[in-house]
């Protein structure tokens, strides 16, 4: 586990709101926390779960997904380090339970705050409260975006669009494209062997080469 000397300096270095905080407050801060860590796949929290505390990653990525009574999942958003997960923010902030699921995509390390501590920075603590609000507004614009492309645009531009965002190389499975977009692994093989056939990618086992960018803005650009 992390020493407590480096979660101090990682955690000032990705959350500044605890910067200008008076040192024998942080102290006593961190003293109340509780460091976790998980290896990659572990569920850290659960839809119908109840929600008893803040988290801040430290190290890795997490997965926050929807599960339908069908097995199939989109994943909503991810959290990295420097973030706060903000479903969790507004389980604490309503006193309700989750209602998606995050999972470690990663090894991941995470000191997490007890409610009424989280409760009580957000009372006393200007920078916090400003940035777990300014959260909502960044998350709640990604979600209308996810929302608009599942109810506008066809699967082929979203795969197309998803795959540039990863680079020019991308190290994946079908099946995690697939949660991505909230569809299923067939449906997904079948259209990345469509783009490999137009020369678009180069498909070796869980790795995607883009060998054609150009095409495939345009496809997810409605061009195509």
């Amino acid at each position: 586990m992390m020493e407590r000397a480096r979660i101090r300096a990682k955690l000032l270095e990705l959350y500044p709101a605890f910067r200008s905080l008076p040192g024998e407050r942080l102290d006593q801060i961190l003293g109340e926390t509780v460091v976790r860590t998980a290896p990659a796949g572990t569920v850290m929290f659960d839809e119908h779960n109840p929600c008893q505390a803040f988290p801040m990653l430290i190290e890795g990525t997490l997965r926050v997904v929807k599960s339908a009574p069908n097995g199939r999942e989109m994943q909503l958003y991810r959290v990295v380090p420097g973030e706060a997960c903000v479903l969790t923010s507004s389980c604490l902030l309503g006193n309700s339970p989750y209602s998606a699921r995050g999972i470690a995509e990663t090894e991941l390390t995470v000191v997490t705050l007890s409610q009424p501590l989280f409760s009580g920075l957000l009372a006393e603590h200007e920078p916090f409260r400003t940035y777990v609000f300014s959260l909502f507004a960044e998350r709640i614009s990604e979600l209308m975006q996810l929302v608009e492309a599942v109810a506008f645009q066809r699967l082929d531009q979203r795969l197309a669009a998803l795959l540039l965002g990863k680079g020019r190389v991308i190290r994946t499975t079908h099946q995690g494209l697939a949660e991505e977009l909230g569809s299923v692994r067939e449906i997904v093989s079948r259209l990345l062997r469509s783009f490999e056939t137009r020369g678009w990618v180069k498909l070796e086992r869980e790795r995607i080469t883009l060998a054609d960018p150009k095409a495939l803005a345009a496809l997810g650009a409605g061009r195509g």
